[in-house]
């Protein structure tokens, strides 16, 4: 097999398989700790400038597919497993993870002890890293990681969002639709039903394709905007809500997005995901600040503090709201059980809410889902 290397900026050198593109690529190293999902994960755009591993150790078992794609390509600069299935097993396959890594740039290693770079990343916290697949040099690629450009600090939404608006149009399938919350009986709840659809501008700094399927899905017609539109632009369209996406890199560079929110607070009914959630926060006076290794995977526990009820919820990002800067009119919601962030805000007076969290959770779970039902009756 052709060889390929990871280095960290603290010295540390991973040699191991090429099982992706040819080249050499930066970005910050994290990891993700879901045992599938890991075509929507490569192309949630949230991971633009980063270098994911994935703690699961067999990754690529069931290939990849059109119906699993959360973005028109794939985002993340550098892929990392401990074993890469050459075989795609699952009747739903059109083709293998290697050859979509190979077709879309994106450079992979394999065969190293992932164990040991995630226990480092943990220990030591997020680092800048280095992936090639043309210089095997450790100190070759030890410097480069030392200069190579960190995550903080850098915009990366507009590298991800839209040209132009449009309207999303996906014909809605069983799968796309969000799991209903079961009842105290155990059986399926029925899906909510709305009388008449709602118009939705959905701010896109990089949004997952599954958030516009749910929102379909509880009677929206969401007209999708690039995420340097301006309130003007948005309230040009008339909505009955706004929705704040996801999004890749550093919340506090993103002054023009933050002034677009502030200008919309008060005036329609908001939600936000993730970076949303974050831009909410800060057009209300609060602060981010970078965690340690960051939130990723399909198994953080979340506290829905209105209800006291649990969610298993699905998380992507490395910033969070510093809850000592937390304005008077936001509240905490939803509060993160295994470090206590702040995974949920609303606004005391006017109608804006938001999670850290992912409750699309393309591919699962699906415990958050009931949150697009929440907005849709905030527009009612």
């Amino acid at each position: 097999m052709p060889r390929a290397a990871l280095a960290l900026e603290d010295g540390t050198v991973y040699l191991g398989e090429s099982f992706g593109a040819t080249g050499t690529v930066s970005g910050e190293v994290c990891f993700n700790t879901s045992m599938t999902g890991y075509q929507e994960i490569l192309t949630d755009p949230s991971y633009r400038g980063q270098i994911l591993c994935m703690t699961a150790p067999q990754i690529g078992n069931y290939g990849v597919n059109h119906a699993d794609i959360e973005s028109g390509t794939l985002q993340m600069a550098g892929f990392v497993v401990r074993e890469a299935s050459r075989i795609a097993s699952n009747f739903t396959a059109e083709g293998t993870l290697g050859g979509y890594l190979v077709k879309a740039g994106v450079v992979g290693l394999a065969g190293i002890d992932t164990r040991a770079l995630v226990r480092r990343l943990r220990i030591r916290g997020a680092m800048t890293g280095v992936l090639s697949s043309e210089i095997l040099d450790p100190a070759v690629l030890v410097a480069k990681a030392k200069v190579a450009p960190a995550l903080v600090g850098r915009d990366l939404v507009r590298e991800v969002m839209p040209e132009r608006a449009r309207a999303w149009n996906e014909q809605l399938d069983d799968w796309a639709r969000p799991v209903p919350q079961p009842l105290e009986g155990g059986e399926p709840a029925p899906l909510p039903r709305f009388s008449g659809s709602k118009k939705v501008v959905a701010l896109d700094y990089g949004m997952k394709w599954n958030i516009a399927r749910h929102l379909a899905s509880v009677g929206c017609e969401v007209t999708v905007l690039p995420g340097r539109a301006t309130a003007a632009d948005v309230l040009a369209h008339d909505p009955d809500g706004v929705f704040l996406s996801n999004g890749p890199g550093d919340p506090e560079v993103l002054g023009y997005c933050v002034e677009t929110v502030r200008g919309l607070v008060g005036k329609v009914p908001m939600f936000g995901i993730c970076l949303g959630h974050q831009l909410l926060a800060l057009a209300c006076g609060a602060k981010t600040f970078k965690l340690k290794f960051g939130h990723r995977g399909a198994n953080q526990p979340v506290m829905d503090l209105t209800t006291g009820k649990v969610e298993i919820t699905s998380q992507n990002h490395g910033f969070a709201v510093d809850e000592a800067t937390l304005p008077a009119e936001l509240e905490v919601t939803h509060r993160n059980l295994n470090d206590g962030t702040i995974e949920g805000l609303r606004h005391k007076t006017a109608p804006a809410a938001s999670v850290q969290y992912h409750p699309e959770a393309a591919a699962g779970p699906h415990d958050s889902a009931y949150l697009f039902t929440r907005f849709r009756q905030m527009m009612a």
